[in-house]
C-alpha cells in the first residue's frame, strides 16, 4: 500500500508538471493586487460569464490601442456578466510607473502587478496588447489574440456557443527569462533550496504540535501536497502575511518574496523533484519550547472554560489579583493557549476595577508574542487588577481551555511609554448582498510621536483594510495595505524601521467589507450587518502601537480608549 501511495503521489506532481508545460488551455486560480492597491482572485469572480484579461505593458503602442479598444467594450458587456482587467507581467514596470502609464494612457482597468511573472507564465502570454477571453464555466480559455475579436469571442461565451479561433498577437514581446529555463526548474535542490525555504517559512506552524493541519515532516509529504502548496502561494493564502510589499517594510514579515514564490512554484510545476542530497525535513528540531521568548518573569493562569459543542458564547470578562507587590516595566507579553480551536481571541490589560486602562496584549489567530521596541515598556502597578476579555466560539465539541499568559520583566525602568491608539467607528452599517462596502475610523497625534506597529480588525466579512497617514504640511502616506484581510490571520504588522510623525498628523483607519454570497465566509449575506461582538457581526477596529518623542517615565495617561472598554461597547442603534 505504501508503495501505491507514492506512486500516486508521483503520477499527480508529474501531472501538474506536465500540464504546466504545456500551453495554457485552462486558467488556474491567482490573485494578484492592482495598481492602486486592490487584490482580485480570478475564480472569485465565478458569478461572472467571462472575464477579459488585457496583457499590459508600459510604452508599447498596440498595448494602449488593445486597452482603449477593451475599454470601448465594457459598457456594453458588464451589464451582461463580464469583468475587464489589465495584468502586467513585465519585469521592468513597477508599481509607479505602472500607475503613470495608466494616467497618460487614460487606462482605467485594473492593472494586475505579476511581479514573479508565475500567472503570466502559466496563462502563456508572449506579447503585451495580447487579450484572453475566459469562460467561468470551467474556466477554460475560449479566446486569445487581439483585442479587434473580443467581441465576438464574447457574445460567443455568453450565448454559450464555441468562441472563434484565436489569433495571432502583435504587441510588444513579454520577456519571461524563466520560461525558456523550464528544464532547469527539474533541477532546482531541493536539498538546498526547497527545504531551507519550508523551514523558515512554513515548519513553525506545519509541524508536531504546530497550528498547521498537517506537518512538513518529510519530502514525501511535500511531495504530496505540492499541486495544493501551489494553489496557495499563487492565491496567496500561505504563508499567512497579507502586507502589500509595494507600502512598508516590516521586520515579522512572514511572506515569500518573489524569488522564493517562483523558486517553489517551478520546482513543483517541475514534477517536485527529489534530487541528490539529504532531507533537511527529518532532521528538523522536535524540541520546540512551549513559550517562544523562553520561561516567563510572571505566569498567569485563566480559569477552566469548557465550551459547548455549538451555540453562541457571551464574552467571558475575568478579572485577576495582580499577585505583585511592587510595580514592575513589562518588555514583553505571551499567551499559551490551552484550546486554540476555540479560542477566538483575549484583549489583556490592567487597571481599574471593571475596565483596564493599561493596555497590555491581545491573542488572535496569528499572533505573535508583544516584543515591546527598545527604551519602551509597559507599567503594571503592584497590586493592580489583571483584566481578560475572552472570546470563545463552539466547533461542534465540548472543549476545556486553560490559557495562560507570560509576562516578561524589565530590569531598569525603561525612557518611554508604550502606548496605544485606538480606531473605532461603532456606528458603521453594511447593506445586504453588496461586495464592497467601505467604512472609516481616524484619529489625530497631539504630539510628536514614533509609531511601531499597526493592526486592523474585523470579522468574516473583512475584505481589505488600510491605514494612510496625512500629515500637516498636506502629504499623504500609506502607512499599511492589506489587499486581502484574512480572519482567520489577524497580523500586527511591526515597522521595520520605526515611524516619527509630528504633532497634528491624521491616521485614517479604512475598513472594505464583503457582506455577498461570493465571500465563502459570509454567514448571511441577506442581512444588513452593525457593530457587534460576535463573529456574524462586524467591527471597525484598529490598533497603533507608538510613544510620544517627549516623554518621562511618569505612568501612562488613563483617559486614553483601551481594546477592553472597545470591545465591550455595543452602541445603540
Amino acid at each position: 500500500m505504501r508503495n501505491l501511495h507514492r506512486a500516486g503521489i508521483a503520477l499527480a506532481s508529474l501531472l501538474l508538471g506536465s500540464q504546466a508545460l504545456a500551453a495554457a488551455d485552462v486558467a488556474d486560480n491567482f490573485r494578484l493586487t492592482d495598481h492602486l492597491g486592490v487584490s482580485h482572485e480570478l475564480y472569485y469572480l465565478s458569478d461572472m460569464k467571462a472575464v477579459v484579461l488585457l496583457a499590459q505593458g508600459n510604452g508599447c503602442d498596440t498595448s494602449r490601442q488593445a486597452a482603449g479598444t477593451v475599454q470601448a467594450l465594457q459598457s456594453q458587456y458588464e451589464k451582461q456578466g463580464v469583468t475587464f482587467l489589465a495584468i502586467n507581467s513585465n519585469l521592468n514596470d513597477s508599481l509607479g510607473s505602472v500607475g503613470k502609464e495608466a494616467t497618460q494612457a487614460d487606462i482605467k482597468l485594473p492593472i494586475l502587478l505579476d511581479t514573479a511573472q508565475l500567472v503570466g507564465e502559466s496563462l502563456n502570454l508572449t506579447r503585451n496588447g495580447e487579450v484572453l477571453v475566459l469562460n467561468t464555466k470551467g474556466w477554460k480559455i475560449a479566446y486569445r489574440g487581439n483585442a479587434s475579436g473580443i467581441s465576438g469571442a464574447l457574445d460567443a461565451v455568453i450565448a454559450g456557443k464555441p468562441a472563434p479561433a484565436a489569433t495571432a498577437a502583435t504587441g510588444c514581446e513579454i520577456k519571461m527569462p524563466e520560461r525558456d529555463k523550464r528544464n532547469a526548474h527539474a533541477k532546482i535542490s531541493y536539498e538546498k533550496e526547497v527545504a531551507p525555504l519550508l523551514i523558515d517559512k512554513c515548519v513553525v506552524c506545519h509541524r508536531q504540535g504546530g497550528i498547521g493541519p498537517w506537518q512538513m515532516s518529510s519530502y514525501d509529504m511535500i511531495r504530496g501536497f505540492s499541486p495544493m502548496i501551489r494553489e496557495v502561494v499563487r492565491t496567496q493564502r500561505m504563508p499567512p502575511w497579507h502586507a502589500d510589499p509595494h507600502y512598508g517594510v516590516f521586520h515579522n514579515d512572514r511572506g515569500l518574496s518573489a524569488a522564493q514564490a517562483k523558486t517553489l512554484v517551478h520546482w513543483i510545476e517541475a514534477g517536485s523533484p527529489r534530487g541528490a542530497g539529504a532531507d533537511p525535513l527529518l532532521s528538523q528540531r522536535k524540541d520546540w519550547p512551549q513559550w517562544a521568548l523562553g520561561q516567563p518573569d510572571l505566569v498567569v493562569e485563566l480559569p477552566p472554560f469548557t465550551t459547548p459543542a455549538t451555540g453562541t458564547i457571551p464574552y467571558q470578562n475575568i478579572k485577576i489579583e495582580n499577585p505583585l507587590d511592587h510595580a514592575v516595566w513589562v518588555r514583553a507579553v505571551d499567551f499559551l493557549p490551552g484550546q486554540r480551536a476555540v479560542l477566538h481571541h483575549i484583549i489583556a490589560s490592567a487597571g481599574g476595577e471593571t475596565r483596564g486602562n493599561i493596555s497590555l496584549n491581545n491573542y488572535v489567530p496569528g499572533a505573535e508574542p508583544l516584543q515591546v521596541p527598545k527604551d519602551n515598556g509597559i507599567l503594571l502597578p503592584a497590586k493592580t487588577k489583571l483584566h481578560f476579555q475572552v472570546h470563545y466560539t463552539p466547533n461542534g465539541q465540548a472543549l476545556t481551555d486553560v490559557t495562560r499568559m507570560g509576562l516578561y520583566f524589565m530590569k531598569d525602568p525603561p525612557k518611554y511609554n508604550f502606548r496605544s491608539m485606538i480606531f473605532i467607528n461603532p456606528r458603521l452599517k453594511i447593506p445586504a448582498n453588496t461586495k464592497v462596502h467601505v467604512e472609516k475610523a481616524e484619529r489625530k497625534f497631539d504630539q510628536d510621536a514614533v509609531i511601531f506597529s499597526l493592526h486592523p480588525h474585523a470579522h468574516f466579512r473583512g475584505k481589505s483594510s488600510s491605514f494612510v497617514a496625512h500629515y500637516p504640511d498636506g502629504r499623504e502616506e500609506m502607512l499599511l495595505n492589506i489587499p486581502v484581510y484574512d480572519f482567520n490571520w489577524q497580523s500586527t504588522y511591526d515597522l521595520s524601521k520605526p515611524l516619527n510623525v509630528p504633532a497634528g498628523t491624521r491616521i485614517v483607519y479604512t475598513q472594505v467589507f464583503d457582506n455577498s454570497v461570493q465571500n465563502k465566509a459570509n454567514p448571511d449575506p441577506n442581512r444588513e450587518v452593525t457593530w457587534g461582538e460576535q463573529t456574524w457581526e462586524e467591527m471597525v477596529f484598529g490598533v497603533i502601537r507608538y510613544r510620544n518623542v517627549k516623554e518621562d517615565q511618569t505612568a501612562p495617561k488613563t483617559t486614553e480608549p483601551n481594546q477592553a472598554e472597545v470591545f465591550s461597547d455595543r452602541p445603540s442603534t
